[in-house]
């Protein structure tokens, strides 16, 4: 797999994409080195220079930055959190599989979590510029449901008249996740 045709593929033909990545062996062992971590990398790399570098604007109050320290622990914190989140996700959409008449299949519902993600993962270069992100951030996490509802349908093969509901539940849990990772990697930022 390469990474950029991967993206470009993910992004741009995700209904191709996706048939292709149902064929493909995707193991964590492989995708973590390979896709998830240098993905995973680009939003916690770009915090940390966001936050210490550039800083955050204040209106009246001028420009304040973040310690080196507590932005690399923070980012070091987000990223870990990612990693073990893909996982769980994966974990709940296979366990959740049954129930929305899709097929229960663990290596595939790990290759959903994983490459549905992939938008967020590319906006996190805006964190270079804070506050920034949570516009676009918002706009590709958009992007990001349309990708998991296609994933789920080519991968975990719901019926399709259970595959937005399916979808709606993995991204109720995987938002509960997120929050989670979000509070937890703040804690870091003093």
């Amino acid at each position: 797999m390469n990474l950029v045709e991967r993206i470009k593929g993910i992004l741009l033909k995700p209904k191709d994409e996706w048939q292709i990545i149902a064929q493909e062996a995707g193991t964590p062992q492989t995708l973590y080195p390979a896709y998830i971590i240098p993905l995973a990398a680009i939003g916690p790399v770009a915090s940390v220079i966001g936050l210490s570098v550039v800083g955050i604007s204040v209106p009246m109050g001028g420009t304040i930055r973040i310690g080196l320290f507590s932005a690399v622990a923070s980012a070091l914190t987000s990223l870990v959190l990612a990693l073990v989140g893909v996982y769980v996700i994966a974990l709940i959409i296979d366990a959740l599989a049954p129930s929305f008449g899709a097929s229960k299949d663990q290596a595939q519902a790990f290759k959903v979590a994983a490459y549905s993600a992939t938008p967020g993962w590319l906006a996190g270069i805006f964190s270079l510029l804070p506050g920034f992100l949570t516009i676009v951030g918002t706009l590709l996490s958009l992007y990001g449901i349309y990708l998991l509802y296609l994933g789920l349908l080519a991968l975990m093969r719901p019926p399709r008249e259970k595959a937005i509901a399916y979808t709606a539940v993995v991204i109720l849990v995987t938002f509960l996740i997120m929050l989670a990772i979000g509070f937890v990697s703040h804690i870091f930022i003093r």
